[in-house]
């Protein structure tokens, strides 16, 4: 197999989480190598990522001579490769979907600075913080109004790359038990995706892992 995904640590990679799901939904054939990002041996592991990788960070898709080293990158070349389902083919949905995933890419990842993705696995969860379900309120308030417009069941129609972002912060989001009743399209949407055989592929790994406990959490 010529291409190979490097992926990370299955509850605590976000980001490759996304562009395996988008990898996985377009059928993509591909070898996955787990690269372990826990502590202590994050640094070496992530330090052989650098030899071939600029940024020295997973995920990283390798396919023959092109190293493509950027999430959002992986998942539009899945796209690419596959049917193109992943983008709609209408340019103003296709711009909503892109829009949608550029705003989870460069500043939602900001939304709950500490509740990470590790911390979805945590077996004692602390209440959110009063900041923090500000926060998801007002996500779960752009969501619920992309679906209101969408025709369904996902956010622009058919399942898109936008949809692939967000499940990692939802996961997080939700495992923290919000009280999510007054959107109820977002918590339908949710539990769509939850049933998606991909996710639940990767989240049955991630939930057999001992949880990555991280600094700060309950400071």
């Amino acid at each position: 197999m010529n291409r190979i995904l490097y992926s990370g640590t299955k509850n605590a990679s976000s980001w490759a989480f996304r562009a395996w799901l988008a990898l996985k939904e377009q059928g993509i054939e591909f070898e996955e190598r787990v690269v372990d990002i826990r502590k202590p041996q994050r640094f070496a592991n992530l330090a052989r990522i650098a030899e071939f990788s600029p940024p020295g960070a997973v995920p990283v898709l390798v396919d023959g001579d092109a190293v493509i080293y950027d999430s959002l990158a992986i998942m539009e070349y899945a796209n690419d490769l596959g049917d193109g389902s992943l983008l709609p083919a209408d340019i103003k949905l296709r711009a909503k979907t892109r829009s949608l995933v550029a705003w989870q890419h460069s500043g939602l990842s900001n939304l709950c600075p500490r509740l990470s993705f590790e911390s979805s696995f945590y077996p004692n969860k602390r209440p959110m913080s009063s900041e923090e379900a500000a926060d998801t309120r007002r996500l779960f308030d752009v969501l619920e109004e992309t679906l209101q417009r969408s025709d369904g069941p996902f956010l622009t129609g058919a399942l898109s790359l936008a949809d692939l972002a967000f499940v990692p912060t939802l996961i997080r989001i939700m495992s923290h038990e919000p009280d999510s009743d007054a959107w109820p399209l977002t918590g339908t949407w949710y539990e769509q995706l939850l049933r998606r055989d991909s996710v639940k592929e990767w989240m049955q790994e991630a939930l057999g892992l001992p949880p990555v406990l991280l600094d700060g959490y309950r400071a």
